[in-house]
């Protein structure tokens, strides 16, 4: 098609857009081209909506591209776009799903004079790359000389929208200087040697299907203006366009790309139609129109979920740096999908949906998106037959969820993998790790009671609930002992296998079983009709529900009352006590250290165990309980997980044991921002970032949840002057700032609501806001 000659707007206009952003608490800066880094920035300043996700790759000048699924070389860089759901099974060993990578649409060739510019040839001048977290931009600026003796300055911006999901953006100004030279810019689209096979193309859409039978759609346009006006296409062929023009050294290029994508599910009709209407929309608005809108988006997710520390510029940049990737993983459009362990920013873990959703992300967006936390909760409740499969088939009832999980539930989890030696070794998590089914449930619960969602409840979570604690009730077996015991388990601690009576799978397991015990009690009396339905649906008898009473009375906890401690598993404490200390400095895991036979054998921990049991449970221990479990198991962690250091500064900062707090909350900050362990290439760990927010919101904040509305315990840091955020609460929305001696909370929407500060009961009410002293925790 022609370009649109109405949609190009004064070259003012660009470059305000195209400055890099000087805002330090909102950006962060990559002022080098590093190829032995290139990996880890890519995923670090990703962008993404929920729907498509994209890795900071370079657009121009990559250089000769050898591509596999799952495996890119590509001189360090490893370009994807990811679509939410997109799952097929690639030819790798073992067989499981994995996201499909889409075509690169970011992809452009300059040639000047006929020489294609590479990076790899002539001489960078500068090359400096910027993640605007506060628009949700990723913007480039950088110069070269090539070898040619031509001076190429390039200024980019890339966005997915914030504001219509299916679409992507792409800006860039061109200028040549030295001399006059002849020019020519190439755009294309380009597969990506996936199992995507090719249904249809056109010249600006296209249409493919997976080997599974889901389909993937792609509109395009693009266009180049050359000193503002428009310049018609020279090539012009199924997802590729050129334009070429005699460049004078004062002439300013600008080109853009606007993307849209549609997934459809096996059995669907085709999706072009919806990437065709959205691309006409698209058109018709012009890509700076489109721009707007999805800074207007972002600006009112950051309303919502900001949170303001003063006093200590390095964690307000890592909590902005959290809650950017937080937002930018969620879609509450689409219940069908939920967030992988990476989410749409690398290749690691396949996409595949962990545990971490529901215990370390669920509380983020349930208290600042409670949309997005109901779609990730149907997720689970779409993949319940899933559930239910792989409870039937280990000889149990109910649903005990997968592990891993794609799209359809079932258990993606490979049996075994090979080592660098290329030895098997066997994959337990997969049959062992039963805790999930308990964490989904946690999540449901926990939504519900902060939302007051109810017809979530009805539509779907009070099912999860009954269908998880029935699995518990039959997986419990009644001993000679009189009690009940749930053996060969894995805990959160993956260095243990095969163990019996996991402190954190059985609590949280009789937890479960009494939620459901409440939920049949609740259905009865305020919804009788649902409560039948739901009763008939699941064949749940009263003899059933006895047994899972006696079930949560004489499950075996572990617990030594004349030490307050748990024992994380039946024999742990009889373990090889080994003192960590020994090891500071270590660069590697304590299990790669050890071996894995010497640490099965040890006390030493992987990641928060008991610990994450305090966080979750705050009410349901002592005071001595809480500081007896978290003194005794802090030590013998080895954090061999991304997971651990944050739930452990949440129970350091409630417990006042600030010192530990900040540190475990710095070096989890830190994990993907510097990315010591250069574990970044496969994507971001996007559970570290909402255990980020829960350390700061749940641990230093002190905010736990009541029947009857919040309760803040205050522990800040000496170094932090303030600290500020706004919380949902059953349709109601609320600022808290606190400081060292008060919390000022202000009812910003909705009905009175009482507040706790420590055991008082505060009622706000009004748009004014209400300050409260607590008396201050400023040291350990």
């Amino acid at each position: 098609m022609m370009e649109n000659e109405t949609a190009v707007k004064p070259l003012s206009w660009l470059e305000g857009r195209l400055d890099l952003p000087t805002t330090p608490a909102w950006t962060f800066h990559e002022p080098t081209y590093n190829p032995s880094r290139e990996s880890g920035v890519e995923s670090r300043f990703a962008i993404g909506n929920g729907f498509l996700g994209v890795r900071a790759s370079r657009a121009i000048s990559r250089g000769p591209m050898w591509v596999s699924w799952l495996h890119t070389l590509n001189w360090a860089s490893s370009p994807r776009t990811y679509i939410a759901g997109l799952f097929d099974i690639p030819n790798t060993e073992p067989p499981v799903p994995a996201l499909v990578p889409a075509p690169d649409w970011l992809r452009l060739r300059v040639i000047l004079d006929g020489e294609p510019m590479f990076i790899r040839s002539g001489k960078l001048l500068t090359h400096h790359r910027v993640l605007d977290v506060r628009r949700g931009l990723m913007l480039t600026e950088w110069q070269q000389e090539t070898e040619g003796g031509h001076l190429v300055q390039v200024r980019s911006l890339r966005m997915v929208s914030q504001a219509e999901r299916s679409l992507g953006v792409q800006v860039l100004e061109l200028k040549i200087g030295q001399r006059p030279v002849d020019a020519t810019l190439e755009a294309t689209i380009e597969g990506t040697g996936t199992a995507l096979e090719i249904e249809r193309l056109d010249d600006d859409l296209a249409l493919w299907r997976t080997t599974s039978g889901k389909w993937l759609s792609l509109a395009n346009d693009a266009g180049v203006a050359i000193n503002g006006k428009a310049m018609e296409a020279e090539t012009v062929e199924p997802l590729k366009r050129s334009w070429s023009w005699r460049n004078d050294p004062s002439d300013h290029a600008m080109f853009w790309r606007t993307v849209a994508f549609a997934r459809g599910d096996e059995g669907a009709r085709e999706p072009a139609v919806h990437v065709q209407v959205a691309m006409e929309r698209a058109r018709t608005r012009g890509w700076q129109a489109l721009l707007d809108d999805h800074e207007a988006a972002w600006a009112a997710r950051w309303a919502d979920a900001d949170i303001e520390l003063d006093g200590d510029e390095e964690a307000q940049k890592a909590l902005r740096f959290a809650v950017y990737h937080l937002v930018s993983a969620a879609n509450p459009e689409d219940e069908r999908v939920s967030i992988g362990a990476r989410a749409l920013t690398g290749d690691s873990y396949l996409g595949h949906v962990f545990w971490d959703t529901e215990i370390y992300l669920l509380p983020f967006y349930t208290l600042t998106w409670p949309e997005a936390a109901r779609a990730l909760l149907m997720y689970r409740y779409h993949t319940l037959a899933g559930a239910r499969a792989k409870a039937e088939r280990m000889g149990y009832r109910g649903a005990l969820y997968a592990w891993e999980s794609a799209d359809t539930g079932e258990e993606t989890t490979p049996e075994a993998v090979l080592d660098l030696n290329g030895n098997p070794i066997q994959v337990l998590c997969g049959t062992q790790e039963q805790h999930i089914s308990a964490d989904v449930a946690y999540a449901v619960w926990q939504y519900w009671r902060a939302t007051g969602d109810d017809q979530f409840l009805l539509d779907g979570g009070a099912e999860i609930i009954l269908d998880t604690a029935r699995f518990w009730a039959s997986r419990a077996a009644l001993e000679d002992d009189g009690k009940y015991h749930i053996r060969g388990v894995i805990g959160p601690d993956e260095y243990h296998e095969h163990i019996d009576d996991n402190a954190y799978t059985n609590i949280l397991a009789r937890w479960n079983i009494e939620r459901g015990l409440e939920v049949v009690a609740m259905l009865a009396q305020r919804w009788p009709q649902v409560g039948d339905r739901l009763t008939n649906k699941l064949d749940l008898r009263e003899a059933e529900l006895e047994t899972w009473r006696d079930v949560a009375g004489g499950l075996v906890t572990g617990f030594r009352p004349d030490k307050h401690l748990f024992e994380q598993f039946e024999g742990f404490f009889g373990l090889e006590q080994i003192d960590l200390d020994a090891f500071k400095g270590r660069t590697v895991p304590m299990d790669v250290i050890l071996g894995r036979e010497r640490t099965q054998g040890s006390q030493v921990v992987k990641q928060a165990d008991v610990v994450a049991l305090l966080a979750l449970l705050p009410h349901a221990f002592s005071p001595e309980t809480h500081i007896a479990n978290f003194e005794y198991y802090e030590p013998r962690c080895g954090h061999g997980s991304s997971l651990s250091r944050g739930m452990h500064a949440l129970v350091a900062a409630r417990l006042g044991r600030l010192d530990r707090a900040m540190r475990h909350f710095k070096e989890t900050a830190a994990t993907d921002i510097t990315d010591q362990a250069l574990g970044s290439a496969g994507g971001i760990h996007i559970a570290s970032m909402g255990a980020l927010w829960q350390a700061a919101v749940f641990g230093f904040a002190g905010l736990t949840l009541r029947d009857d509305g919040l309760e803040f315990d205050p522990h800040i840091p000496g170094e932090w002057k303030a600290l500020s955020f706004r919380l949902h609460w059953r349709g109601r929305r609320l600022h808290v700032r606190l400081d060292a001696n008060a919390v000022q909370a202000t009812l910003e929407a909705g009905e009175p609501m009482d507040l706790y500060v420590g055991a008082d009961r505060h009622t706000l009410s009004g748009s004014k806001p209400q300050t409260i002293p607590f008396g201050g925790y400023s040291v350990s």
